[in-house]
């Protein structure tokens, strides 16, 4: 072990968990296969040559000594030192990507601005006076930059060194693991129907009890709340409830239902967890700790298989090996007192489920932008633009921006798209095909349904 000193100790890497609780190629290329948007450019200048092929045997061995022996052995001394200074001078910037998963991890000042100066000189950035690895960490995503060869090695390394129950979470998959980011909790790996105990994380729900709208005398009629219907059954989930919780399994209108809020996006989903293949065991729904894009991952706590958040799509573990795709019900965003009123014989989520906390994370935290790396943003709409997502028959995934909307259908005009068509619910938006049926539509901000979607179509531009 470490003297007290070091600044790798595990109370110096895991400080801020308190809180809540990685032959060289002589040509070299642009990493991109096409220019990037103007908009990139713009904001964050041009990306540099990117070298191709594996790491040279010093680079290699560089890396093992900075970014994998350091973690496990937690020590940070002179070898470690003239490893970081060796891998700055190899004028690879498919290396700053290791260096930032690094950075997220370490409260040690010097040790930070020394990883932060490594990883600017290689993008040929100056150093930042900002959140450096929040300034790396979005060059690189905006810029594409590729992984170094054996990337998810040194990742895994760094990652489970300082959360352990995530040596099943970091796994080969269709992910891009370059994107994923620690999100300053810890992971909720609690059984189904465990969660009435306590954990050090974001704490899932199985199986709320409920109450009717007449006894929920605790919600006032401008509260937020989550709106789902499922075979003529309504229940209402609380912004304040999920605000806390992140993550409810539940059962409404005889179905199983997985539903995640992602504070950081502004976005309730819900996911039919009953509709899966033959012989797969109904999904059960955890917040893992990380962000990709500033957006939640979850994963099945039964067999560790991480979903897209945002698209449903198992993409590791058995569940990715079996093609699990989640179908979603829409999700209505409304104030308690309209929805209560339009659907009298809703149910709610009880006052205690709050566990006695009020955060206003989007008119507080969130009010002022992202507050993870997300990269390059579309720049159709700000980034904190409530939109209407929803795919068509085809698979085109089109946003209808919200406010515009909202306007346009209480004027009674008609929003149509391929066959979506758009209607008012209980003063929220809800996307039907042709014939009334549900397609599974959403809230969210722009930047995440756009990122998550880079094709979309955007109403009223189309």
């Amino acid at each position: 072990m470490t003297s007290a000193g070091n600044p790798l100790s595990r109370i110096t890497i895991i400080a801020s968990l308190v809180t809540l609780s990685l032959f060289w190629s002589a040509s070299v290329r642009a990493q991109q296969s096409a220019p990037l948007p103007s908009y990139v450019i713009q904001e964050f200048g041009q990306p540099p040559a990117v070298p191709q092929g594996p790491l040279p045997g010093n680079i290699q061995a560089a890396v093992q000594m900075a970014f994998i022996d350091s973690m496990t052995q937690s020590t940070w001394g002179r070898d470690q030192t003239l490893a970081l200074r060796e891998i700055g001078e190899s004028n690879d910037p498919r290396l700053a990507w290791i260096i930032a998963d690094m950075m997220r991890f370490v409260s040690d000042r010097d040790l930070h601005r020394g990883l932060a100066n490594t990883a600017a000189r290689l993008l040929g950035k100056a150093p930042s006076n900002r959140n450096d690895w929040e300034v790396i960490t979005d060059t690189l995503i905006a810029w594409d930059v590729p992984a170094p060869p054996n990337y998810l090695d040194a990742k895994r390394a760094i990652f489970t060194n300082v959360i352990p129950g995530w040596d099943r979470i970091f796994v080969e998959g269709n992910i891009d693991w370059r994107h994923v980011s620690w999100g300053g909790v810890l992971i909720d790996d609690r059984a189904y129907d465990t969660t009435d105990e306590l954990c050090n994380c974001i704490p899932a729900a199985d199986n709320p009890e409920v109450s009717s709208a007449q006894d929920a005398t605790w919600l006032k009629d401008d509260d937020i709340v989550f709106g789902i219907e499922v075979n003529g059954e309504y229940r209402a989930y609380p912004r304040q409830i999920m605000e806390v919780r992140e993550m409810v399994n539940d059962t409404l209108g005889g179905r199983h239902l997985g539903i995640p809020y992602c504070t950081l996006c502004g976005a309730a989903q819900a996911y039919f967890t009953d509709d899966v293949p033959a012989g797969v065991q109904r999904p059960v729904l955890r917040t893992s700790g990380l962000l990709i894009r500033s957006n939640k991952v979850m994963y099945d706590v039964n067999t560790f298989s991480v979903f897209d958040t945002f698209l449903g799509h198992a993409v590791t573990g058995p569940l990715a090996d079996r093609g699990v795709k989640l179908k979603q019900a829409s999700v209505v965003t409304t104030d308690w007192g309209t929805w209560k009123r339009t659907h009298p014989q809703t149910t709610v989520l009880v006052e205690a489920l709050a566990l006695g906390r009020n955060f206003d994370f989007r008119n507080g935290r969130d009010a002022n932008g992202p507050i993870f790396p997300v990269g390059d943003v579309d720049p159709r709409l700000p980034v904190h633009e409530d939109v209407i997502g929803v795919l068509t028959a085809s698979g085109r995934p089109v946003a209808f921006q919200r406010s515009k909307a909202v306007a346009a259908l209480q004027q009674g005009s008609v929003i149509a798209f391929e066959n979506i068509r758009l209607k008012l619910d209980a003063g929220g938006i809800k996307a039907v095909d042709t014939n009334g049926g549900d397609l599974g539509s959403h809230q969210a901000f722009w930047f995440a349904w756009s990122q998550f979607h880079p094709q979309t179509a955007l109403w009223p531009q189309i």
